[in-house]
Formats: structure tokens, C-alpha cells, sequence
């Protein structure tokens, strides 16, 4: 056990240090010529969304500030068996802009810019998820910086204009706004910031060059990005809200959208290891096992939660250390690890985004179990609509440690009563059960009820 501690410790060490290589100061002078205008294909990738949900990123598309983009949409509707992937076709003709319809699956998301790519001639792609509605500015924000011939893609935040509905939504944002903050910034300037699927501009030659998007991958984003890095290409984080889509807005929907991205961003880990990459510099190498490893971080949640159980049931001390010496070292660290992500984060990280953060860890597992088993996993589309039903069984490993939690301070005071080795599990416990009550209280969250609900069916899909 005391292995396991070390090794968990590393993990700890190696994440901190991950974060402060992403955010630390580092000047970079970018090159930017707003008269650099060449034409642009605006991609609204579709999969059976909500017909109203992409008109809105349609008509949006099309009243944006630059004086030559085509639109098209990229509909996977009819490849994935959706019952209303037509709709797609006929807001197209409605708007006067094309329909990209696939009819032999593959590649999931990738597959479908891949196929749209061979069919259009821009050397410029802009890529949108169905709900991603741009501002009128955001190609004029963009592409000047693709003067630089050696940009490859340029990136901007996603922001969530519903993230004030409901629990979920609210820590769903909270999550993304540090990553798209203070982590992207920072990668930005050590040349590492990577493709987030939507709200992005990309380079033909450089996309083309890397093999295209990556169909291997359910975060094809993610290891497209690697791909081209390694190819010596640059990347551009613009640290402005120039779109907005939708959150999860049901914990179902939210738990798939982290599991994708928990499985593909671990794959990067297993399969394609940054610090194996030739083409990358060390800092990109560092940057990308830090982001990809983060999802291990699961595994080190369940390792310190259960210390306590250990103790109460077993009286186990994997660590011989007294209440007063384990406070002496441990707040001190959570605070200045605490405090480094606020000031960092201009003191916006919020109690409910680390919450959301550690209370994923059956999210994490799980991924990482089907990797290590080689279980294959489909592209499944995050909902754009509610989904009703009862996703309370979806913390069920958090209400079990909290039962156990609680008949193990009882087996304990029976043993030996209240010393200061059941009061400092008890603490320990606590800590952990005051940062899963968010998560669940988002589980067991009743939403309203209304027209553009949908009840759970069976899940579609894409063929990678």
C-alpha cells in the first residue's frame, strides 16, 4: 500500500508541475494582418441535432463579417440512422448553402470533415458543432493570424450561454472555463495549444500534411493536434468568446461527453505517448502527456478516499504520522495548490468545478479499464436537449463510500474509541464526502419539464 501512496504522491507532483509548466509567463509575439481575407469554408457538422439548434448556427454563420466564406453542412444524420437527418437537407435549400451528405460511415466526426474536405477547395476550414453560434466578428478575429504561413489551425474558447439552467450546466462551464482560461492561454505560448473540435480555424496543406483528421481516435481533435505539432506546424489560441453552444444539460449527457473525452485523451497516453514523439519539442511533449494524463487522476481519487476505510475497518495506518503532523503538511499543500489555480485563474475556479473534476473518478476508470482491456468504444453526440430520467445510479459508487464512510466511524469508535487516529480519518472522510455532494446533488436534480425534452432510447452509434 505504501506503493501505491508513493506512486500516487508522483502523480500529484507530476500534475502540479504539468500545470504550472501550462501557465507560467512566457512571452510571444504573434503575427497577425487583419487584411488577410483568403476564401474560407464554414463546416456546420451535423448528427441528428435539433432542426431549430442548427438553423440558429446557420443563420448566425451566414450574417458574419468577411467578404468570402461558403457554408456547408456536414450531415451524419443518414450514416448514424437518425430519424430526421433529411432536415438538414431541406434547411440547406432553405438558406441557399450546402449539404454534405454522408452515405458510407467511418470515422465518426473525422470521417464526416474528412469526406466534406475531398468534396470542397478551401484551403481555410472553419469547423462548428451544430450548436456553436458564432458572433459576426469571429472569422475577421481569426484569420488574420494565418498570415504566418506556418499556422496550421487556430482556436478559440467554447463558451456555454446556458451554463446558469441547472447544476449540471453550471458545473459543466465552471469545469471548462479554467481549461479554456488559464491552461489554453498558457499552452498557447509554449506553442501547444490544441484543436476543442468546434469554434476553430484550420489549414488545409497543414491538415492534409498530418493525414487529415485522425478516424482512430474518439478525440480526434485532440490527436489531430499532436499530429500536426509533430509536423513542426504552429497553432494560435485566441483567448476571446467568438461563439456560444450549449452545455450538457442533463447528467447522462454530461457523463458520455466526459467519458469521450476522458477514453480518447488516455489513448494518447497508452497508444501514441508524447514523450515517444520525435517531431515534438520537450515542452510539447510535457504539455501533451500532462493533458492526456490527467484522466489517471481518477485512479489517485480512489486510492485516497479509501485511506480512511482502510483504518476504519482494518485499522490499517499505511502512513505511521498523528493528526496534528498529517495537518501540518497537508492543508499547507492544498491551500498553495489551491491558491496557485486562483490566482491563476483570476480567482474564478469555483468549489464546484474541482468537484465535478475529482467526482468523475468512475468516469476515469472506467475508461481507463476499457483501454487497458481493449474494449472499443463508439463516437456517441453529446444531446443538444434534455434528457429525462433517473441518473441517480450514476453516483452510486459515491452514496456507497458514503455508507461505508459512515458505518466505519462506528466500527471504529466501538474498537478504540474517539483517538486522534479515528479523528483524523473521520476529517479525511469528510473532505472527500463534502466534494462528491455537488456532483450528486447534480445527479439527483429534477429538471423542468418541457417541449424539448427527450426520453432516454437506446444509444446510436457512429461506426469508427
Amino acid at each position: 500500500m505504501f506503493g501505491i501512496l508513493v506512486a500516487a504522491g508522483l502523480f500529484h507532483l507530476w500534475q502540479v508541475l504539468g500545470y504550472l509548466h501550462s501557465v507560467w509567463p512566457r512571452k510571444r509575439v504573434r503575427q497577425f494582418d487583419a487584411t488577410f481575407t483568403p476564401p474560407v469554408g464554414v463546416f456546420i457538422t451535423v448528427c441528428g441535432e435539433p432542426n431549430d439548434i442548427v438553423e440558429e448556427t446557420v443563420v448566425a454563420a451566414k450574417a458574419m463579417d468577411y467578404p468570402n466564406f461558403s457554408i456547408y453542412i456536414l450531415n451524419d444524420g443518414k450514416v448514424a440512422n437518425r430519424d430526421n437527418w433529411k432536415e438538414a437537407e431541406i434547411l440547406a435549400k432553405k438558406h441557399k448553402i450546402q449539404c454534405i451528405t454522408r452515405t458510407t460511415p467511418g470515422g465518426a466526426k473525422a470521417g464526416n470533415i474528412n469526406h466534406a474536405l475531398a468534396q470542397t477547395k478551401e484551403e481555410f476550414t472553419v469547423i462548428f458543432d451544430a450548436d456553436h453560434v458564432p458572433k459576426t466578428h469571429f472569422l475577421r478575429a481569426m484569420m488574420g493570424y494565418f498570415s504566418d504561413e506556418r499556422v496550421a489551425f487556430v482556436q478559440s474558447p467554447q463558451y456555454y450561454k446556458n451554463h446558469d439552467e441547472n447544476m449540471v450546466t453550471g458545473g459543466a462551464w465552471e469545469q471548462q472555463a479554467l481549461f479554456f482560461g488559464a491552461i489554453l492561454k498558457g499552452k498557447d505560448t509554449a506553442d501547444t495549444a490544441f484543436m476543442c473540435g468546434t469554434n476553430m480555424v484550420l489549414r488545409r496543406t497543414a491538415l492534409m500534411e498530418a493525414g487529415g483528421m485522425c478516424e482512430t481516435s474518439i478525440a480526434e481533435d485532440f490527436l489531430t493536434s499532436l499530429l500536426i505539432h509533430e509536423k513542426k506546424w504552429k497553432s494560435v489560441y485566441v483567448d476571446e468568446v467568438l461563439a456560444e453552444g450549449l452545455a450538457p444539460e442533463d447528467f447522462l449527457s454530461y457523463y458520455k461527453q466526459q467519458f469521450r473525452w476522458a477514453r480518447g485523451s488516455l489513448e494518447v497516453v497508452f497508444k501514441y505517448n508524447p514523450l515517444f514523439r520525435r517531431g515534438l519539442t520537450i515542452g510539447q511533449r510535457i504539455q501533451y502527456l500532462s493533458s492526456a494524463s490527467f484522466y489517471l487522476s481518477g485512479l489517485i481519487v480512489v486510492v485516497n478516499a479509501l485511506l480512511p476505510l482502510l483504518y476504519f475497518y482494518a485499522a490499517l495506518e499505511p502512513l505511521q504520522i498523528n493528526t496534528m503532523s498529517l495537518a501540518l503538511i497537508f492543508l499547507p499543500y492544498i491551500f498553495v495548490v489551491l491558491y496557485t489555480i486562483q490566482l491563476t485563474s483570476n480567482f474564478s475556479y469555483t468549489f464546484r468545478a474541482l468537484s465535478f473534476s475529482l467526482s468523475s473518478f468512475p468516469i476515469h476508470c472506467k475508461a481507463v479499464w476499457q483501454i487497458l482491456t481493449g474494449k472499443k468504444s463508439g463516437f456517441v453526440v453529446t444531446s443538444k436537449k434534455k434528457v429525462s430520467g433517473n441518473f441517480r445510479y450514476l453516483v452510486t459508487p459515491h452514496l456507497v463510500y458514503i455508507g461505508l464512510v459512515i458505518l466505519g466511524i462506528i466500527v471504529g469508535l466501538v474498537r478504540e474509541g474517539l483517538s486522534a487516529a479515528i479523528i483524523t480519518n473521520t476529517a479525511w472522510a469528510v473532505i472527500y464526502i463534502a466534494i462528491f455532494t455537488p456532483f450528486i446533488m447534480a445527479a439527483f436534480e429534477k429538471t423542468s419539464p418541457d417541449d424539448d425534452e427527450i426520453k432516454i432510447v437506446p444509444e446510436k452509434k457512429v461506426a469508427l
